[in-house]
């Protein structure tokens, strides 16, 4: 495909964070013809309605999903709710390539993801022609398949820095601690009483202990990685500021590795990715350094205790943990630049 070829594209969902932070990062990509928005609760209204942020784009108004026709479009990101995109997807023409940002179709196993999710699985026959869309390690898979699977905010924070000394056979799989602490538009758009800003300002606390959604995604792709069953130790935290997530992860170093061995192995990996960086050593990644950006900052740390350390790990949970991880994979797909829309530096302060 040429640099300026136009593929026509729909966001469903475009009501929410992860619809309306798509919209953002996408009028900005050269390729990218935004034919159809849809949100049913806003059908009829325009995205500056919904996004003040947005006007003067010229954007399609907002439409029910019944309304568009998928027959002139060649792709579809879903920033639909969980549990809403696996019946969506089994609808549309098998022609569409699905960029999902939803949980739906990330966990391999439909047993698994319906004892996490609540509900059974509605399409478990589109599992085989799935590619779980963490981009640095499955850029061979995502054109394979129709359906890319974009990773949760939280287990894209734990799986890079993770991956590659888990891979090396540095760590004691069996003893991983995850403290993940995100914004609160992690959390979506809807109106709850949790997330007024009396019950999350001026206060930090952890949810959804031991059970988190995120916890079974973390565990599949360590385990491919270990060739082992792993199963992590992780809590998030909810923070009150709009967006980012610091990841802080307590591993047990194996036999005759130290922390600068961690760190050896995450440079040589990551050097020439595009958007993960490691830090310079007894340097601290912070959210404010990626916000806005696809950016992912990773840095290492000696424990004080033996045989362990200690890794961060900072995103903007709106782009590389969500959008923009989204649009890079669109790009891959579609065989464009990587980075295409996605370029911007992070904002500060």
């Amino acid at each position: 495909m040429t640099e300026k070829q136009k593929i026509r594209v729909a966001v469903l969902g475009a009501s929410g964070y992860t619809g309306g932070e798509t919209l953002r990062l996408a009028v900005r990509h050269e390729n990218m013809e935004l034919l159809a928005l849809t949100a049913d609760r806003h059908a009829g209204e325009s995205i500056e309605e919904v996004f003040p942020n947005l006007a003067g784009y010229k954007l399609p108004p907002l439409t029910k999903i019944d309304d568009v026709n998928f027959s002139q479009l060649d792709a579809v990101f879903c920033c639909l709710p969980h549990g809403a995109t696996q019946e969506v997807v089994k609808a549309l023409p098998e022609s569409l390539r699905v960029i999902d940002l939803s949980a739906d179709f990330r966990i391999r196993d439909p047993e698994v993801y319906a004892k996490w999710y609540g509900h059974q699985h509605y399409a478990p026959e589109l599992q085989c022609n799935v590619a779980y869309g963490l981009t640095e390690y499955n850029r061979g898979e995502l054109k394979k398949n129709r359906i890319t699977a974009c990773p949760g905010c939280y287990p894209t924070s734990a799986l890079l820095p993770l991956l590659p000394i888990v891979s090396a056979g540095q760590i004691i799989v069996n003893d991983i601690i995850i403290d993940s602490k995100s914004g609160v538009s992690g959390a979506g758009r809807a109106a709850t009483q949790t997330m007024l800003f009396s019950e999350v300002g001026e206060g930090l606390h952890a949810y959804n202990i031991g059970i988190h959604r995120h916890g079974p995604e973390i565990d599949q792709e360590l385990s491919i990685a270990a060739k082992e069953s792993v199963v992590a130790n992780f809590t998030p935290h909810l923070v009150p500021m709009n967006r980012g997530i610091l990841s802080t992860i307590y591993v047990r170093l194996a036999e005759g590795v130290g922390a600068e061995d961690l760190r050896k192995t995450l440079v040589r990996r990551y050097e020439d990715e595009p958007f993960v960086q490691v830090v310079g050593p007894g340097k601290s990644p912070a959210t404010r350094h990626v916000r806005g950006s696809n950016k992912c900052l990773i840095g290492v740390f000696a424990d004080r205790l033996p045989h362990r350390a200690i890794l961060l790990c900072a995103i903007d949970n709106l782009v590389k943990g969500s959008s923009g991880q989204a649009i890079q994979n669109f790009n891959l797909v579609f065989g464009l630049p990587e980075v295409l829309a996605l370029e911007q530096a992070p904002i500060f302060p």
